[in-house]
């Protein structure tokens, strides 16, 4: 990560300008929380195309093509999701970096599906990274850091390709 006192989402539009890129973000359990952040940053309306809030699974499947197959094997709280929905979302907006959200933001949750499990899935160009995390605290909480894991992860993949 660069190491000055710009903000997550202020370091991650400056990538985009500097690439010229756009982003479209899709959201499950953050609830547009990701975009809302992004949003943040004066400057970002050329760079941030399309935003979606795809809660339940027909969404998921509707808007970005996430298989059925893929919700029913492993469900919408998975690795699978996660980058099924941001090749989906980059596709639908055609831009070049995307994120997606998706997980148990609680307080509810169950053994297999804990409160605070939560994929996040981020795709530069052709790159794609898929990480799943463990948050702790309550829906909000849960909510506010998978926003900034999703940004900063998207950060890393944009510096990582230069």
């Amino acid at each position: 990560m660069s190491e000055n006192k710009a903000s997550l989402e202020e370091q991650l539009v400056a990538w985009l300008k500097k690439k010229n890129y756009t982003i479209a973000t899709a959201e499950s359990c953050t609830g547009g929380l990701v975009a809302a952040t992004l949003i943040n940053v004066a400057g970002i309306s050329p760079y941030l195309k399309e935003s979606y809030i795809t809660y339940c699974d027909d969404a998921k499947h509707r808007i970005l093509h996430v298989t059925f197959e893929t919700l029913e094997r492993y469900t919408a709280v998975s690795e699978k999701c996660a980058e099924e929905m941001v090749c989906g979302v980059t596709a639908v907006a055609d831009a070049q970096v995307g994120i997606s959200v998706t997980g148990i933001a609680g307080p509810g949750g169950t053994k297999e599906f804990p409160a605070g499990l939560v994929y996040i899935g981020s795709k530069v160009d052709e790159q794609i990274c898929v990480e799943c995390y463990h948050f702790e605290g309550d829906r909000q909480s849960v909510r506010a850091q998978a926003a900034q894991a999703a940004l900063q992860q998207t950060l890393k993949l944009l510096e990582d390709e230069g």
